[in-house]
């Protein structure tokens, strides 16, 4: 299918979507997800902003490349995929911030998107992240984010469309010089430029048949924004007499992007405190699950829930700032499986080398403990709280069962990655080794729910790895190493984790009618999350 004007298609390819889960997983991510289907539209399009820069408002390109499904069915949900918005800021942009002292930046987008279908509109917000980057000695700031993004149903037939708008860049920034100054953070506005072709139209996605439905709905080739889409009776609204609530009915609907449904509480691992590890004043525990891909594999698997136990830290002041309020916070957890510091085993599948189906039977198992520094800022503006989170595991995957072809191969009772699952740290001065890294924000605006990632209420975690070599895989002289090492390891595998709601053992809520529940009555995670795509 062919993009509308504005959108670029791009050349079909065969490709997995790179989503995945916690800072524990990576490996899990064996079993391929089905490859670019031709229902499947590719589109890029790129886009002009002016973005408010502390030298002024300048010029900015943004690049946004999604993939949609031609056709749906009205009712019907479904999510963007491989979704990437590309910032290039202008070079006067790189100068605010080395001005600054700035030598990195970490961008988290927020890109607002309109939902339209027929006269009716909603809205949704794209949020990506970047991995760190080194400001560069001239020139433009090219800043690359990635996310999930909500999933969108039409109610009822015409074509659905996606337009861009107001873009928000949070900038995290690294110091020039490690003992000096921390250069803080800054937030850049971007708006839609008004020569924005298409009027920043990202995709238009067909909804319902082709053929007039017997109700007089309009056909999907008709425009969107155009007026006449019936009420519930069949028939159209005459101008100026919509009202609010119908209009909400007949709006697109954006929804969390929960595909799939929780599991039940008799298929976790029970997440309890015992004689052998008995809670604090600040412990806490909680259920993690989600998807990771191999990028190998052009494919991603499902981790079941596991249960994580977490000792939270208390907030000290962070470093000064004239805009916010600064705290950090320093908390560990730990896996807890059967008294081991390791996830359940699970099984995952895959072709390797695109024609031999594997299975395997793995655990991931901590070298060291899980460190969780949150820093929390709060604008003195207008009091709104922002927290950065990153998550720092050292774990190593443990094949435990290997199956090739339906044969079984003998891999030992030492099958495991050479070293940890390694991230690119943000701060390896401080924090060398190897380790895998997850990064998330959380923001709370008064009055309002809070959203994305916080410690006790959870959210997801995401961020990039390298899966290592294997080493002493096989048994009787017959050496698995090399198999497991082609098949897998390497760089560049996009990962995400979905943490629950926690349990505060020392202050236990149960579930109500005035309250939701965190705690069963034995102490576990009430919430058991949802796996994202």
């Amino acid at each position: 299918m062919k993009a509308k004007p504005a959108v670029a298609p791009r050349p079909s390819r065969a490709r997995a979507r790179t989503t995945s889960i916690a800072a524990f997983v990576v490996l899990a991510a064996l079993v391929p997800t089905t490859a670019t289907a031709s229902g499947t539209q590719e589109v890029e399009a790129e886009l002009p902003y002016v973005c408010t820069l502390p030298s002024g408002q300048l010029p900015a390109t943004v690049r946004v490349s999604a993939d949609f499904p031609e056709r749906a069915e009205a009712g019907e949900a479904f999510t963007p995929s491989d979704v990437t918005t590309t910032v290039e800021l202008p070079a006067e942009a790189v100068a605010d911030l080395t001005a600054r002292d700035a030598a990195e930046v970490r961008a988290a987008t927020r890109l607002t998107v309109g939902v339209a279908q027929n006269s009716a509109t909603a809205t949704a917000t794209w949020r990506g992240g970047s991995e760190p980057l080194a400001l560069p000695g001239s020139g433009p700031l090219t800043l690359v984010a990635r996310g999930d993004v909500p999933s969108v149903a039409g109610r009822s037939d015409g074509d659905l469309t996606f337009s861009a708008g107001a873009l928000a860049i949070d900038l995290a920034l690294g110091a020039a010089d490690p003992a000096g100054a921390d250069p803080g953070s800054l937030t850049v506005d971007c708006a839609l430029a008004e020569d924005a072709p298409g009027q920043g139209l990202l995709a238009t996605v067909p909804v319902g048949t082709d053929e007039q439905a017997p109700s007089g709905s309009p056909s999907s080739s008709g425009p969107a924004g155009s007026s006449g889409a019936p009420d519930g009776d069949g028939a159209p609204d005459a101008p100026g007499d919509r009202q609010p609530e119908r209009q909400s009915e007949r709006s697109p609907k954006v929804l969390e992007n929960t595909p799939g449904a929780a599991a039940d509480r008799d298929d976790v691992p029970p997440c309890r405190y015992d004689e052998q590890h008995p809670p604090t004043d600040v412990s806490l525990n909680a259920y993690v699950t989600g998807y990771a891909n191999v990028k190998k594999m052009k494919g991603a698997a499902y981790l079941p829930p596991s249960c994580v136990l977490i000792e939270q830290g208390l907030p000290v002041p962070g470093p000064p700032d004239p805009e916010y309020l600064i705290f950090d916070t320093l908390s560990y957890a730990n896996f807890h499986y059967r008294e081991r510091k390791q996830t359940p085993p699970f099984e995952a599948t895959f072709l390797s080398f695109d024609f031999a189906p594997v299975k395997a039977t793995m655990v991931l198992e901590q070298t060291g403990p899980m460190r969780i520094d949150s820093r929390m800022k709060i604008r003195l503006s207008d009091f709104t709280t922002i927290t950065d989170t990153y998550v720092r595991a050292p774990l190593v995957l443990h094949v435990l069962d290997l199956e090739v072809n339906g044969t079984p191969l003998d891999v030992g009772s030492g099958c495991r990655t050479e070293t940890s699952l390694t991230s690119e740290d943000p701060d390896p001065a401080n924090f060398p080794g190897d380790h895998l890294v997850l990064y998330g924000r959380g923001e709370q605006i008064i009055g309002l729910p809070a959203t994305g990632y916080l410690l006790l209420s959870g959210g997801a975690l995401s961020g990039e790895a390298t899966i290592p070599a294997f080493t002493g895989c096989g048994s009787d002289g017959e050496d698995l190493d090399r198999l497991l090492t082609a098949s897998v390891s390497g760089p560049g595998n996009y990962i995400k984790q979905v943490q629950g709601q926690t349990c505060a053992i020392a202050a236990p809520v149960f579930p109500s009618p005035e309250n939701e529940g965190q705690c069963t009555e034995d102490l576990q995670p009430y919430e058991i999350p949802v796996a994202e795509r």
